[in-house]
């Protein structure tokens, strides 16, 4: 069982003999993140994106955590800052086509949908929401979800496409 709370007094006592340590600043946000203090781990994240404003990490980790509040455009500038810093990461595309969806943007989150599967060809649920994204735009959805549903997820292949 993880001790997040432990955890989080120990980022804090570390913090406090080095307030420039900027991994003490992520796991802290990783460990309210755990507990869902969204808003505390933002404070986190943007403390060590101000300590190291190059870190892809915590914009990506800041991302999800406004995601979680629902801040959808505020995710989707954090999780294009991460792509712009690391363009090969699969998840960062794949939640920021989430956080699009979210906005029925469904073409934009095809767009990082695809992206997302093209680095990681076997990223089942890029596939499954790319499929629903489509499928709201009343597009060709069934081969994505065939491909999820070869990939384990069948969900909704065998109930609309077969």
């Amino acid at each position: 069982l993880e001790d997040y709370n432990g955890a989080i007094e120990d980022y804090s006592k570390a913090i406090k003999l080095n307030p420039d340590d900027v991994e003490a600043y992520l796991n802290r946000g990783s460990s309210k993140d755990a507990l869902e203090d969204y808003n505390g781990a933002i404070e986190d994240y943007s403390k060590a994106i101000k300590l190291n404003p190059d870190y892809a990490g915590a914009y990506y980790n800041r991302g999800l955590a406004k995601d979680a509040l629902e801040y959808y455009n505020g995710a989707i500038e954090d999780y294009s800052k991460a792509i712009k810093l690391n363009p090969y990461d699969a998840e960062a595309y794949y939640n920021r086509g989430c956080s699009k969806h979210d906005l029925k943007d469904y073409n934009g989150a095809i767009e990082d949908y695809s992206k997302a599967i093209k680095l990681n060809p076997d990223f089942t649920e890029a596939y499954y929401n790319r499929g629903t994204s489509k499928w709201f735009l009343k597009q060709n959805y069934c081969p994505d979800w065939e491909k999820a549903c070869k990939l384990g997820d069948c969900e909704n292949f065998n109930d609309y496409c077969n």
